[in-house]
């Protein structure tokens, strides 16, 4: 398994780092998170348009790419480094690999051009209320309604007379998409349902977050009316929870290598005592074991990505991948944010400065989509 980038994915990175950088100077992260989207709305159509940020992973007959999964996630490590706020998790690649998953080629014709381009933001309702990513089912509950089928899902109806009622968790920009599908429990299993914009009794509240550049909103369902794009979602379910795994670690190893990276800048550019804080050789061991920590991380996420490209072909192998490079990913980003705000000294917990926000970013998405501890469970299936 080759662990490294090929030249295509790597420029692929080079440029998403520079539009990204570019658009900082107009409107910085926390003017961005402060906006009503929580996000540069300019900077995400910007990256649909030019980069083809949220095409990469859908086929060219729905209107994308044609890549494979592997390049969002590209796209994805690079934002994690400067902890840029976009759709691409929620939209990107939870709402369009459930469709690309589940959902037929008459689903998929309707839905996947608009979140090929950019201009439809999906959101996929599922964490149940104790913030389980099941794929076994959810909180949320599918009946048959008693009655004619109403107009259709973009008129508010229950095309195919679907009802949900329950509550979901955690859905990442959940408050404010255009697209909301969501997973539920049937009388003969797990389904992936749509959920028409403003369809009566679907209520969206957003939901407080420790990092503020994840958005995430609790749905509750009361009767809504829904159309079924697959009642039978079980076997997609686990290939869509194993490649939002790798997509959170994306972010962990851009998120821990640019807090690595801007910790020995101010080691080589404070000074104390006169000399540099990096010429202490206590301070030197400690940055060389953060060293290890992102490279290891780097690697566990590679092995990932490319398992994640070949899914189709072996996903036993994504299943593994995807749960060591979580465990391992999230320990390192945590280890590394935590002596970020150390050896910044009292400057780190000023609001001012970034060091907490990749804190803050290293333990949320340490929870997102399961612990480290949930993931070492499931590697115990390997043994």
């Amino acid at each position: 398994m080759r662990l490294a980038l090929d030249d295509d994915q790597r420029a692929l990175a080079d440029a998403v780092t520079r539009l990204a950088r570019r658009r900082a100077d107009t409107l910085d992260l926390r003017a961005a998170l402060a906006s009503d989207r929580g996000y540069d709305d300019v900077l995400w159509t910007t990256l649909c348009e030019q980069i083809g940020a949220a095409a990469l992973a859908i086929p060219e007959e729905h209107g994308g790419a044609g890549y494979t999964v592997s390049e969002t996630l590209v796209v994805l490590e690079r934002l994690g480094a400067d902890l840029t706020p976009t759709p691409l998790l929620g939209s990107g690649v939870l709402a369009t690999q459930a469709i690309l998953a589940a959902a037929g080629p008459e689903h998929r014709g309707r839905l996947l051009p608009g979140l090929a381009e950019g201009r439809t933001i999906g959101a996929l309702a599922w964490a149940d209320t104790r913030g389980r990513w099941r794929t076994d089912g959810s909180d949320v509950e599918a009946r048959r309604a008693d009655g004619p089928a109403a107009a259709g899902p973009a008129a508010g109806g229950s095309a195919d007379g679907w009802r949900l009622s329950g509550t979901a968790t955690l859905v990442v920009d959940g408050a404010e998409a255009d697209l909301l599908l969501a997973v539920a429990t049937t009388p003969d299993g797990v389904g992936l349902f749509e959920v028409a914009p403003g369809a009566p009794g679907a209520i969206r509240e957003p939901t407080p977050a420790l990092d503020p550049t994840l958005r995430f909103a609790t749905v509750h369902f009361d009767d809504a009316p829904a159309t079924a794009l697959t009642t039978d979602a079980a076997e997609a379910l686990e290939r869509v929870h194993d490649v939002a795994t790798v997509a959170v670690t994306a972010l962990q190893v851009g998120g821990a290598q640019a807090a690595l990276d801007r910790t020995v800048e101010h080691l080589r550019t404070r000074v104390q005592f006169g000399r540099p804080l990096g010429s202490f050789q206590a301070l030197k061991h400690r940055v060389a074991d953060l060293h290890v920590q992102v490279e290891s991380a780097r690697s566990m996420f590679l092995a990932a990505l490319w398992a994640a490209a070949a899914a189709d072909a072996d996903p036993d192998a994504l299943r593994y991948r995807a749960a060591c490079a979580k465990a391992w990913c999230s320990e390192a980003f945590s280890t590394v944010a935590a002596e970020m705000v150390q050896l910044h000294g009292g400057i780190a917990i000023t609001w001012e400065h970034d060091a907490h926000l990749y804190f803050k970013r290293a333990h949320a998405t340490a929870q997102l989509f399961g612990p480290a501890g949930a993931h070492r469970r499931r590697l115990l299936e390997y043994v």
